[in-house]
């Protein structure tokens, strides 16, 4: 069961990571305008908090102190969806690309979600 539990964060941060990578290769190509950059700058911001929270809370010191982490993490899976559909609505980016990173970010939220959900129901 370890080894389970321990190779779904890997993968967790993996995909965290790679989903960070890409909104990065998006925001990349955004038009040079005032609004692209202000979305791509907060859009940027968001997306990397999700990755670099798990990985803070791998070198937590307390049990809630990892909860907040993944809390934090969560918290920003959900910005990031808002920023994703801003750029999709302001018709700044194609809406299939958009769409692509919302699944995922959607994916990895509902699975920090979960974690949160399970880190609150146990005892400190």
């Amino acid at each position: 069961m370890q080894n389970c539990n321990s190779k779904f964060k890997t993968d967790l941060t993996k995909r965290c990571y790679r989903f960070s990578l890409e909104v990065i290769t998006l925001t990349d190509k955004l038009p040079n305008k005032r609004s692209a950059w202000v979305i791509s700058d907060q859009i940027i911001r968001s997306a990397t908090s999700i990755g670099a929270n798990i990985v803070e809370a791998k070198a937590a010191s307390s049990r809630l102190e990892f909860k907040k982490f993944y809390e934090i993490s969560l918290k920003s899976a959900n910005e990031t969806k808002y920023w994703l559909s801003l750029l999709a609505d302001a018709e700044l980016v194609n809406r299939d690309i958009v769409n692509s990173l919302l699944s995922e970010v959607s994916e990895i939220a509902n699975m920090l979600a979960a974690g949160v959900l399970k880190l609150k129901s146990r005892k400190f």
